[in-house]
């Protein structure tokens, strides 16, 4: 049998830098499907938990008031662009909407019980970053979802409810506990934590070390 390591992704789906981590890590794995068995679920972090509910703009608005001005927040936008586009990634930031969400992330954590999560993550992030949705409005998060196999209407309805705010706030305040102050952060078999959208090559070989380090703790 081959061996089975357990990996927690802290992100958040408004993060250029967690989009571009999935991929390289998916990469990583692809690699090693042959040697070693991952099983990934993605925990909650908002980069901007003061964004306005129910609001969303242009990203680059964001940007320049965070970094300093429009111009450094277009230096921003076009590295990540291109170095998303070594993953394959075509990002559309000139049309994305930062927004609150908290919402995507409630939702994301009923997709894990149903074992869509990481569709519906590759979705949001799609979303996001290509289409110029509003992550934080339920009838999108509810349409995307159901493009991944969830109910729409269920999606509606556990939205508007409080279910799973309660467990959200639960992961967001666990990941202050761990230190986790930059997403994406892995963290592996909960021992083990790497900060970063690394490269594949490297995240192979955390994943080789891990289950190499089971060895000598044994």
């Amino acid at each position: 049998m081959r061996p089975h390591v357990d990996v927690e992704i802290w992100s958040d789906v408004v993060c250029p830098w967690c989009y571009i981590g999935k991929r390289r890590f998916e990469a990583a794995v692809a690699e090693l499907a042959d040697e070693i068995d991952v099983t990934i679920v993605f925990r909650p972090y908002q980069l901007d938990p003061t964004a306005s509910p129910g609001k969303a703009g242009p990203v680059v608005d964001a940007y320049a008031k965070k970094f300093g001005g429009y111009e450094r927040a277009q230096q921003i936008i076009d590295h990540v662009t291109a170095v998303a586009a070594e993953s394959g990634i075509h990002f559309r930031m000139d049309r994305a909407l930062r927004a609150n969400t908290l919402l995507a992330h409630r939702l994301l954590w009923l997709a894990e019980a149903t074992g869509q999560q990481l569709a519906l993550k590759e979705r949001l992030l799609q979303a996001y970053f290509i289409d110029g949705l509003d992550v934080g409005d339920p009838e999108v998060l509810a349409t995307c979802a159901a493009e991944v196999g969830l109910e729409h209407d269920r999606v509606l309805s556990f939205l508007d409810s409080d279910d799973g705010v309660d467990e959200v706030r639960h992961e967001l305040q666990r990941a202050l506990e761990m230190e986790i102050t930059a997403v994406p952060t892995f963290v592996f078999d909960n021992r083990w934590m790497v900060p970063g959208a690394q490269d594949p090559s490297t995240f192979v070989e955390v994943l080789r070390r891990v289950v190499a380090r089971r060895t000598v703790d044994v």
